[in-house]
């Protein structure tokens, strides 16, 4: 463990590991809504790739997709590609998602050259200020799924895979509401 630790290996180890856990299904997201009566809080900006702000409002009225990630965690990026595919399935016009890295602003370039590597597609954003404390989570990957109606319904801590079709199903689900 030493040696993986000092070489630099040990992420790529755990990045391959986790990765293998979540192909034989045990981590797959759960698809129980939690509907709960907290509104979230869409008073919040964001910035993307090329530090554009995004007033977070413009969501509104979406089926939301809110994973916060970072660039060294390596659970986030086994679970990346299975969002990905997941994205790529959606309906970009129902259902919108956000995946925000809380890396720090100095290391933009790097989330930036972590996206453009792997090919991802799906929309990849930073913070711009103060989060919604909703979002300010004690760990990560946490992922968020937000009602038409601005409920919190999914609150996944922890990898998980999400390219599952009862979890495409929940989303187109709650994309009809």
């Amino acid at each position: 463990m030493l040696f993986l630790k000092l070489t630099g290996l040990l992420g790529s180890v755990s990045f391959i590991t986790q990765s293998a856990v979540l192909k034989t299904g045990l981590m797959n997201a759960s698809v129980e809504e939690m509907i709960t009566d907290e509104d979230f809080n869409y008073d919040f900006t964001i910035k993307d790739l090329s530090d554009n702000r995004v007033n977070f409002d413009r969501y509104k009225g979406k089926v939301i997709f809110i994973n916060l990630w970072a660039t060294w965690c390596s659970p986030c990026r086994a679970e990346m590609p299975g969002i990905q595919k997941l994205y790529e399935k959606a309906d970009p016009d129902k259902v919108s998602f956000v995946l925000l890295s809380v890396d720090k602003d100095l290391n933009k370039d790097k989330v930036v050259k972590f996206i453009k590597d792997r090919s991802f597609t799906f929309p990849t954003f930073m913070p711009s200020g103060r989060l919604s404390n909703q979002l300010n989570v004690p760990n990560i990957p946490t992922t968020l799924i937000i009602s038409k109606t601005g409920k919190i319904v999914v609150k996944e801590i922890g990898m998980k895979n999400y390219d599952t079709p009862k979890f495409k199903k929940l989303l187109d689900k709650l994309a009809s509401e």
